[in-house]
């Protein structure tokens, strides 16, 4: 059972992923909280496995709240679901702590989807804004010593996951299973010298205009 933490003022909003996670088997709502606040006091009380994170919230915001969390509870998953979509908002989320990034209009299967992947170390994002992190990254030129040595697979795999894809998504794309895409990615975080998705999209942003890869 995945325990999921709401934290939304908007009323309606906030009681549609209630009952998303209330309907759906193998997810529970922990709480559902209306301001920063709020969470900060109930949240650690029973530490959910996830957070959905509203931004913009009255007084304190998302941002700060998901910051203070990390810092209460080191290991919980925090997934930022919003309106927002210019690139400072993303990068201060992803600073203050945030492990994925959807938007508002993200169906409640992909909600659902987020959750499962954070758990499993992903970094689950709209892919719209999968691509600002890369376009943010990107350099007119990249040094050898920037660009490891990543098999044209491994490129392939990295391309995928830079559009916001899942594993599942990957495999199906590339023709793969899922556990073959799980050992590329392990490969390309130690070339990279990275620990998640959202530092290897960022690396790959930054030597996306390298020459070709080895097969």
């Amino acid at each position: 059972m995945i325990s999921v933490a709401v934290v939304e003022d908007n009323a309606g909003v906030r009681r549609g992923l209630e009952m998303l996670l209330g309907e759906t088997p193998g997810f529970r709502c922990a709480c559902a909280c209306g301001s920063a606040e709020e969470a900060l006091r109930v949240i650690p009380r029973h530490p959910p496995d996830v957070v959905l994170m509203d931004l913009h919230l009255p007084n304190l915001s998302g941002i700060e709240c998901t910051a203070r969390l990390k810092q209460l509870l080191p290991d919980v998953q925090v997934v930022v679901i919003t309106v927002f979509t210019d690139t400072d908002q993303v990068f201060k989320a992803l600073r203050a702590g945030a492990s994925g990034y959807l938007l508002k209009r993200s169906s409640p299967e992909a909600i659902l989807e987020a959750v499962r992947e954070v758990l499993q170390g992903g970094a689950p994002m709209t892919r719209e804004i999968a691509r600002k992190v890369v376009e943010t990254f990107k350099k007119p030129a990249a040094t050898s010593a920037d660009n490891p040595d990543l098999t044209r697979r491994e490129q392939e795999v990295l391309e995928l996951l830079s559009q916001g894809m899942a594993n599942k998504e990957i495999a199906a794309t590339l023709s793969l299973s899922v556990d073959t895409v799980q050992y590329h990615l392990k490969h390309i975080y130690i070339k990279l010298h990275v620990r998640s998705r959202t530092e290897a999209v960022a690396r790959f942003g930054k030597s996306s205009d390298a020459p070709a890869r080895k097969p």
